[in-house]
């Protein structure tokens, strides 16, 4: 392990775990990575993995080809920083080219709304984050234990607040970026052109120069905000208008809910703390929990108020077993009243006053055609798990190069290209027709709002498949409510392991890997969103589905079907549900 230029006391040392002393030997995320992006292995060393994590890329080894090449077997996954899913013309295509160039010929759009590239050769890395960065795109902070891509309604919508959140969720991104690595990463990966480095806005500028205040100041001039150790663990932030819960708001460490003034400014925000869905099978120390309430903030005091929070969250956040790091558990452990003092005492120093009322949350999409602003408009394009690839992927890039369209991601996996003129919209129309999204609003109600995780072969910790059997998954499940006779769908989501990447424990339905073709079920989350599903079954085989819930769909039909699945199975009770549970043989 290199050891960094200001190695701490002995007693210091000693007190910190091994990941921690990982981060602070490093000289702020450089070494041993750089050195080892020089050699010729085939693969990063353990300490060279977990330092990489910050800068955007997981080593991964595909478990497929692990007896026929050894080589190609290990690959680089590369996930994009993209605020609010934001991705211009220019950046797409220079994707696109990387992605059939050096990886495996597909982008994935993920969950938070970032592009991810799969199969990238290690000796190929620091070409392919080069030219990225060369094409206005950063991969910086996109995994790590610091702040992850900022989320954001996706729509680009000119009123009702969406400008504002947008707005809001880029300049997040820049408050909360690490000062030292991002040295570090250009150094690394473009020569140290510092031309490219973050361009906060003014008030963004003026907030970071207050990280050095009294409470908020890490104690390290070089990561005034994030210290030498960075954060406990990772970090996320979504941005979204009262309303709409596309960005599955509770689920996040910090959410805030944005209301404006009659200008369409910013007039402050409802905030909510301590949400993450990560866990370990067989842990019970270990949950997916949603989100407290903390309160309202003015516009004026957000950008100080997301750096006390995360001052909080690096002071008191677990160093010591990574497992608990998460802020969810600091909440779970001290109570959000201890939050809010302790927060108000040491780091915020302002008042945080009681949330203002907000709109019932949706689960929107924004899929088929809208219109942007008078002259301009967009088309929301569904994709299965997000996964771009073949003539599809071929023909959007034609359109997006020819008509230089803006590409917004959204946390449903799914693809808006925008500001289209109105001169353009039907040769646009026609192009799409030919690709297959000739109805793209007119998706089945199962798979409209489904989700899953890559899993095999790549994903490390995957324990079974995901996103290659979820089509089939849906399709029978499909077939399923038409031969009851059912009408209404039911939000699914499907992750090869308990990390719950697509957030699983969200969904009226979840499937959990636990076991090869094996998942426990967990029922009961919403259709929009607002409350955590439970775990019935630890180990069903995934060929039982169908009659292991089928007493429980037959319930829900002899109610009328008012209510939602998830709602009936709450309404139920748990005991109840236990006990409807057929497990074949």
């Amino acid at each position: 392990m290199f050891d960094g230029p200001s190695k701490p006391t002995e007693s210091i040392d000693t007190a910190l775990s091994k990941a921690e002393k990982r981060k602070l030997y490093s000289g702020h995320l450089r070494e041993p990575l750089l050195t080892e992006l020089g050699n010729d292995e085939i693969r990063f060393s353990e300490d060279a993995v977990q330092l990489l994590k910050f800068h955007g890329s997981y080593q991964q080894n595909h478990r497929e080809l692990r007896k026929t090449d050894k080589i190609k077997c290990w690959q680089m996954m590369l996930r994009l920083r993209n605020p609010g899913g934001r991705v211009p013309a220019q950046l797409f295509s220079a994707l696109d080219d990387l992605s059939n160039q050096y990886g495996n010929g597909t982008l994935r759009i993920t969950t938070r709304q970032a592009f991810q590239m799969h199969g990238i050769p290690k000796a190929d890395l620091k070409t392919v984050i080069g030219t990225i960065i060369e094409n206005l795109g950063s991969t910086l902070a996109a995994c790590g234990d610091i702040n992850r891509n900022v989320m954001a309604p996706a729509a680009p919508f000119e009123n009702n607040g969406y400008p504002a959140a947008r707005k809001l969720a880029d300049e997040i991104a820049d408050l909360l970026s690490p000062k030292a690595a991002e040295g570090s990463y250009l150094d690394m990966w473009v020569d140290g052109d510092l031309s490219y480095r973050f361009k906060p806005a003014k008030p963004v500028k003026q907030a970071r120069e207050r990280q050095f205040a009294k409470g908020v100041f890490s104690g390290s001039k070089d990561e005034p905000i994030y210290g030498d150790t960075y954060l406990p663990r990772k970090f996320k932030v979504a941005v979204t208008v009262p309303g709409d819960n596309s960005v599955d708001l509770l689920t996040q460490d910090i959410g805030l809910v944005l209301f404006t003034n009659k200008n369409g400014t910013m007039r402050g925000c409802n905030v909510y703390v301590g949400g993450g869905l990560g866990r370990t099978h067989n842990q019970d120390d270990t949950f997916a929990r949603i989100a407290d309430p903390l309160g309202y903030v003015e516009a004026e005091n957000i950008f100080d108020l997301l750096q006390s929070i995360m001052a909080l969250q690096r002071d008191h956040g677990d160093r010591e077993v990574r497992k608990h790091a998460r802020m969810k558990y600091l909440l779970h452990n001290r109570g959000i009243e201890w939050f809010r003092e302790t927060l108000i005492k040491d780091y915020f120093k302002r008042d945080i006053k009681k949330l203002i009322n907000e709109a019932p949350a949706k689960l929107m999409d924004y899929l088929g055609w809208h219109r942007q602003k008078p002259g301009l408009w967009f088309v929301g394009l569904p994709f299965m798990c997000g996964r771009l690839e073949g003539d599809i992927k071929v023909g959007i890039r034609s359109i997006v190069q020819r008509y230089q369209l803006e590409i917004r991601l959204t946390p449903n996996q799914d693809l808006l290209l925008c500001n289209i003129g109105s001169s353009q919209k039907s040769s646009i129309k026609a192009e799409l027709a030919e690709l297959g999204f000739e109805l793209p609003a007119e998706v089945a109600p199962l798979v409209r709002h489904a989700l899953a995780c890559p899993a095999l072969p790549t994903c490390g910790l995957a324990v079974t498949e995901s996103e290659r059997i979820l089509p089939d998954v849906l399709e029978r499940l499909d077939s399923q409510l038409n031969n009851l006779e059912i009408k209404k769908s039911i939000l699914v989501r499907m992750t090869g392991c308990p990390n719950g990447c697509a957030r699983p424990y969200m969904a009226e339905l979840g499937l959990v890997g636990s076991g090869v073709n094996q998942y426990q079920l967990w029922l009961g989350g919403s259709a929009n969103l607002q409350r955590l599903a439970r775990p019935f079954l630890q180990k069903m085989p995934l060929e039982d589905l169908e009659a292991t819930i089928e007493p429980l769909l037959l319930s829900w039909k002899d109610a009328g079907g008012r209510r939602g699945f998830g709602e009936h199975i709450t309404k139920l009770g748990d005991a109840t549900v236990q006990e409807m549970l057929k497990v074949p043989g």
